[in-house]
């Protein structure tokens, strides 16, 4: 097996892993929540969609894929959150997981909140692998921004 048919695997592993993991954390948050969501877990929900709509919003359409992959043709986006955060559209999965995990307070919510962000760093390496190959000025976009939190990674 090719070098690149590995890493076109390893990205849909990773994908359907994403998206199977947030299905258990809702399905933790929606079946486990008892009376009123807490205040801190609304907040970390709403700010996780309000990260991931300006995130999507800085983009063009069709500027990105799901899989850890750039498009081909695509441009190197650097304003909006992107000016800070290579990753914004992870950490606002990782946030919305968070504030679900917070809301069931169950250990497989937490395994589920952990896992998730084991599997968007596994695919935030893969995919900036592909971007320094694609684009020549990413290095130094990355010595200027964090991956996920500003500050701290």
């Amino acid at each position: 097996m090719s070098s690149q048919r590995l890493t076109e695997l390893t990205g849909i592993v990773l994908v359907v892993l994403q998206f199977g993991l947030l299905a258990v954390l809702g399905w933790q948050a929606l079946t486990y929540t008892t009376g009123s969501i807490p205040i801190y877990s609304l907040v970390l929900l709403f700010s996780g969609v309000f990260l991931g709509l300006w995130a999507v919003s800085a983009n063009r359409p069709g500027n990105f894929y799901i899989r850890p992959v750039p498009k081909p043709g695509g441009e190197l986006i650097e304003h909006g959150p992107y000016r800070v955060i290579r990753h914004p559209m992870y950490l606002s999965l990782m946030l919305v997981g968070l504030g679900t995990a917070l809301m069931s307070m169950q250990a497989v919510a937490w395994i589920s909140w952990t896992a998730l962000v084991l599997v968007l760093t596994a695919k935030a390496i893969l995919e900036e692998r592909a971007l320094q190959q694609q684009f020549p000025e990413y290095r130094d976009y990355c010595g200027r921004t964090w991956r996920f939190f500003p500050g701290l990674f």
